[in-house]
């Protein structure tokens, strides 16, 4: 039998975590991953402990795939609302749209301010940590959604096709992190939501598949 003491430790222990991944989140986003020390995140957490983050998460790796799965959860979610929606269609539109949508809609959901636009980014410009993060998140609707779209595309000759699959990555995690850094800083948006921010991030992707080849010489 749980007893109230232990359930107010469990709680304290959870709330303590969540602030942990909350200020770790914000200073990976402003500062980079290996700029910030786990006694920086402790601290700023007010935790008396410079090993909290230690004790809570153990690696710093440890708490970056923590945040990252924070959030991949509900943009699973998003994704196969928008497969169920989209069926097996043959638009490219569609499936570019299941790529694009779920990360603008969850930085839409989380209010103001966020910050894992800027995070994906920083973590995606780590070799080591990059290849961690994408292990993380691919999963079936993603894989389904890749799927749907070479569908789409059966001509496209291989290298073009692994090297367009770079750009829309390095175009979606950088334009979600560049609007993200400019709501923090108060600047000017080009669009003024997160959906309209999606929806061109959208149509320049699927310009971006549907582009002429230059063949080779």
């Amino acid at each position: 039998m749980v007893t109230v003491a232990a359930r107010a430790r469990s709680h304290r222990a959870d709330s303590t975590k969540e602030t942990i991944l909350g200020v770790a989140e914000r200073l990976f986003a402003e500062h980079g991953v290996f700029a910030v020390s786990n006694r920086q995140i402790s601290e700023a957490a007010g935790q008396g402990n410079n090993a909290a983050v230690g004790y809570h998460f153990g690696t710093k790796t440890d708490l970056v795939l923590a945040i990252v799965r924070k959030h991949a959860e509900r943009m699973t979610e998003l994704r196969d609302r928008l497969l169920a929606e989209i069926g097996d269609s043959t638009e490219v539109r569609d499936w570019v749209a299941c790529l694009v949508r779920p990360a603008a809609e969850h930085l839409a959901e989380l209010g103001s301010p966020t910050w894992y636009g800027r995070f994906g980014a920083q973590v995606m410009s780590d070799p080591v940590l990059r290849e961690l993060m994408i292990d993380e998140t691919f999963g079936p609707s993603l894989q389904r959604t890749i799927d749907g779209l070479n569908r789409c595309l059966p001509e496209l000759p291989l290298p073009v096709r692994i090297e367009r699959g770079e750009m829309t990555r390095l175009l979606l995690v950088h334009t979600l992190a560049e609007r993200e850094r400019a709501l923090a800083d108060g600047t000017l948006t080009a669009r003024n939501s997160w959906q309209t921010h999606a929806n061109g991030v959208i149509d320049a992707i699927t310009g971006l598949w549907l582009a002429p080849i230059t063949a080779c010489q």
